[in-house]
């Protein structure tokens, strides 16, 4: 089915008695863009061609393979995982390393767990938050320890003054190096997942991930250290370095470079919705979260210098007001996306795809949850499957139609709508009397005007 022979549909609701694929003339609807395909009860898809309409694709060179590349990719992170991992175990020695390693790992659930939550609405896939992760455990943990010593020594050796050296290294070089080297994660996935990257969410749950990672690693090698000190001085309880080192980076601080990081992912997630057209903004933006996250490093690190006072004031004053802030953002952004799913998918039940209660319980996590659980008792676990699926395939339809209708357009617009309207025709038959139990469920039905006169009415636009 051509994007160009098909109707161009109204998102109102048809009249009543009218055919559930009826199509109204988009010159009486100026607001009906993009237009939808209308449903048919065997639609064919041009640009999900059938098996008898296969073709054989010749391959591709050898080094453009998606295994070459994968490969590549792992390859790289496995040697930097090695050396990283090897130079710490070297500053912290063995029974340090496997102390820090332990004590490091603590937060790294609950972290994960978070930025996972976030990003429940429309789940990215594991293997990007992975990459992201590996990345800055080692990638990126390697290249800060590297560059930091480096700088740090060069500067000591020019100034002859090693004290000042190590304070300039803390509030000015590692910030800029890190900071750099955590968003390269961001950067490729930005570019390289584009349809996997499409807002502040994305954005914000890749850095998360991105600088759990880094500080996991920094973590060890900290903690690591610590130990390492009160073996040689013969310190332990609460009054020794790994407790209050313990308690400053994995009790107070967990968050410190998710936070700096963030900025960063917020800057990547607003180009992501950004329109094409404006090219300068999309590139300043990434680039104005990257000085913003290198700033907030800074004065974190900074405050150290200020002695334990000025550490409190800054943590006080500063992170955990910003904290909030970004905690009360990504939850505004995330129900943001859930009104976008009751706002846009009503054009496509308009035109027969979905039924009229399918939206609404779409946009609510408690009915998606309940019509996963419904399938799972009634038809087994690859019914609950299905469902999940077909509610990523929905989410992913209702934000491509939103991105379309703020210009924001995808290249393949046309062929991504219809591979996902096919998924979610080949679904629909388990996951369509799921979600209608779950709307009814929890009371988020559509319920026509009192009046009789309804045609054009849509209470999803008000």
């Amino acid at each position: 089915m051509s994007d160009s022979h098909a109707p161009r549909l109204d998102p109102r609701p048809p009249a009543p008695g009218a055919p559930a694929g009826h199509a109204r003339s988009a010159d009486h609807a100026p607001w009906a863009q993009p237009a939808i395909p209308a449903y048919d009860p065997r639609p064919s898809f041009d640009a999900v061609p059938d098996r008898a309409r296969w073709r054989y694709k010749p391959r591709g060179r050898f080094w453009r393979s998606r295994v070459v590349r994968l490969s590549a990719v792992c390859l790289v992170l496995a040697l930097c995982a090695l050396v990283i991992l090897a130079l710490v175990r070297e500053q912290t020695g063995t029974t340090g390393f496997l102390v820090g390693l332990g004590l490091a790992l603590l937060p790294v659930p609950l972290l994960m767990a978070a930025f996972r939550w976030l990003d429940r609405v429309e789940p990215g896939p594991w293997k990007n938050l992975l990459f992201a992760f590996s990345w800055g455990a080692f990638a990126a943990a390697l290249v800060a320890i590297l560059a930091n010593t480096l700088a740090t020594r060069w500067i000591a050796t020019a100034t002859a003054d090693p004290t000042s050296a190590d304070t300039l290294g803390a509030t000015v070089v590692a910030p800029v190096v890190e900071e750099s080297a955590k968003a390269v994660a961001i950067l490729l996935i930005f570019l390289f997942r584009r349809r996997d990257f499409t807002g502040l969410v994305d954005g914000v749950v890749v850095a998360g991930f991105t600088a759990t990672g880094f500080a996991f690693t920094e973590n060890i090698l900290y903690l690591g250290s610590a130990f390492g000190e009160d073996q040689e001085f013969g310190t332990a309880g609460l009054e020794s370095v790994t407790a209050a080192t313990f308690f400053v980076r994995v009790v107070m601080s967990p968050f410190a470079h998710p936070l700096f990081t963030v900025l960063t992912g917020i800057g990547f997630g607003i180009a992501a919705m950004t329109a094409r057209r404006r090219r300068v903004v999309r590139t300043l933006l990434p680039l104005l979260g990257l000085a913003l996250a290198m700033g907030v490093h800074a004065l974190w690190n900074g405050s150290t210098t200020f002695g334990p006072w000025g550490f409190i004031l800054v943590y006080g004053a500063f992170m955990l007001p910003a904290l909030g802030l970004l905690t009360w953002l990504a939850i505004w952004t995330r129900q943001r996306e859930l009104r976008t799913i009751s706002g846009e998918l009503p054009a496509y039940a308009a035109a027969g795809w979905l039924s009229a209660d399918e939206p609404l319980a779409l946009s609510s996590m408690r009915a998606r949850s309940l019509a996963r659980s419904y399938a799972a008792r009634a038809y087994g676990p690859a019914a609950a499957r299905t469902v999940g699926e077909y509610e990523a395939f929905a989410t992913s339809l209702a934000f491509l139609r939103h991105r379309a209708r703020r210009g924001v357009t995808d290249r393949d617009f046309t062929a991504r709508e219809q591979e996902l309207l096919h998924h979610l025709w080949q679904r629909k038959a388990v996951a369509a009397p799921s979600l209608t139990f779950a709307a009814r469920a929890t009371g988020r039905v559509w319920t026509p005007p009192p009046h009789r006169d309804y045609a054009g009415y849509n209470p999803y636009r008000y």
